[in-house]
């Protein structure tokens, strides 16, 4: 497999709760040093994924920003949700760095789905299927109530056929959200890298959050790499990491 390479040189969001180039761990790691697997980085994705190695990873699960101004409850934002500059430079990068004959899932905002399918497929991938997570409860109401999360399927080139599809309609239990305002969980992202993925193989996710599609990969025996912009959603993903890496699954090939 070819090997993954980091550059420290990140480029971060303006805010104080960002990471900067002089904080990405581990400090000994110079621009362009190989990477272990199985770890997260605080940076911005747009600088770190043109320096990972073309087609390395088999395997992406994403929950990029839904460009919602969104805001929880009690306060919390998510970086870059007020935007749209970042959208397609990410995704031609995500595509560079899957793997040939792949499969990439990516949660996105349906009142914004124009401008992430337009930014798939300019950069290359097509449209393969799509999730819908109904929900039990509302995340808010309007015109309707708002009641269920969507992803889509991708593929870059011709991967075979899953031995056991998944079905597009998963149940989804509610998180509370009480690590990330926009928490994903794990027992929604399980099948879809159990489905799309295979054991050893790598999945990334370039919008780690506070890192559900790393644990759920690290559970299914799959190597990861996340990249996340927010110094403390990133600090939240190590600690649910660790733990497990301490128990066995450890760092490199």
């Amino acid at each position: 497999m070819p090997e993954l390479l980091y550059n420290t040189q990140t480029s971060v969001y303006d805010d104080q709760t960002a990471c900067n180039a002089g904080e990405t761990q581990p400090g000994e790691m110079n621009a362009m040093t190989a990477v272990p697997f199985n770890r997260i980085v605080c940076g911005d994705c747009l600088s770190v994924l043109p320096a990972l190695s073309e087609e390395s990873a088999q395997f992406v699960l994403t929950d990029p920003p839904y460009l919602a101004h969104y805001q929880s409850r009690d306060g919390r934002r998510v970086p870059n949700d007020d935007h749209n500059a970042w959208l397609k430079p990410a995704f031609a990068a995500i595509y560079r760095v899957l793997a040939r004959d792949s499969f990439c899932v990516s949660f996105y905002g349906w009142h914004k789905a124009d401008q992430f399918l337009q930014a798939y497929r300019a950069v290359g991938f097509r449209v393969a299927g799509h999730f819908v997570f109904p929900k039990r409860y509302a995340s808010g109401t309007r015109f309707v109530r708002y009641q269920h999360e969507c992803a889509y399927l991708l593929i870059k080139g011709n991967p075979s056929m899953p031995d056991k599809p998944v079905s597009d309609v998963l149940a989804w239990q509610y998180t509370g959200n009480k690590l990330h305002p926009t928490q994903k969980p794990l027992s929604a992202l399980l099948p879809l890298v159990q489905a799309f993925s295979r054991p050893g193989d790598l999945v990334l996710d370039p919008f780690a959050g506070s890192g559900s599609t790393l644990v759920a990969a690290q559970r299914l025996g799959r190597r990861f790499f996340g990249i996340e912009l927010d110094a403390g959603y990133h600090a939240i993903a190590e600690g649910r990491l660790q733990p497990l890496s301490v128990a066995g699954t450890g760092r490199g090939m």
